[in-house]
């Protein structure tokens, strides 16, 4: 029975966030709500959760189209960035929900933007796409994400997993 909760938690959370990056908005509103969703799915329904749509998401984003044929050579970086993205605000939530965030924001964005300065070839636009803006929508994801939890809690809503 645990194990059918969290699968269908985790389906509801993935197919959520294959929605936002479906609905075409411009990156700087994406960006956020992706690693938001990353967030929510790592807080309210475990870290396995977090890592499995983090891993993904850029595989099913490049299949269905929502991700440009260029940035398919981003895939490996991009997976490994959401799953330090997880990975670092899980461990260090328990200490500082916003240290966790910040750190994390910080790994995403390194790894980012030291894959199009050093490794790979890609365009000049996608290559200033992998830099700063992904810490910035990182940042912006990790305080929503709190929000929402924070809302949840306050109503009394969200249930130990």
């Amino acid at each position: 029975m645990k194990y059918t909760k969290w699968l269908t938690r985790t389906a509801i959370l993935l197919a959520l966030t294959l929605v936002v990056q479906a609905l075409g908005f411009p990156a700087y509103i994406t960006g956020p709500l992706v690693n938001m969703m990353l967030l929510l799915a790592t807080i309210l329904v475990g870290l396995e959760s977090g890592l499995l749509i983090g891993a993904l998401t850029p595989w099913i984003a490049l299949v269905r189209g929502i991700l440009p044929p260029p940035l398919a050579v981003m895939i490996p970086f991009i997976i490994i960035s959401n799953l330090l993205w997880v990975l670092i605000y899980h461990f260090l939530a328990k200490k500082n929900k916003y240290l966790g965030i910040g750190l994390a924001a910080l790994s995403k964005y390194g790894i980012l933007a030291s894959a199009v300065n050093f490794l790979v070839n890609v365009p000049p636009k996608i290559a200033t796409l992998m830099q700063v803006p992904q810490l910035l929508t990182a940042l912006a994801g990790g305080l929503l994400a709190l929000s929402i939890v924070k809302a949840i809690n306050l109503s009394d809503v969200l249930e130990e997993k």
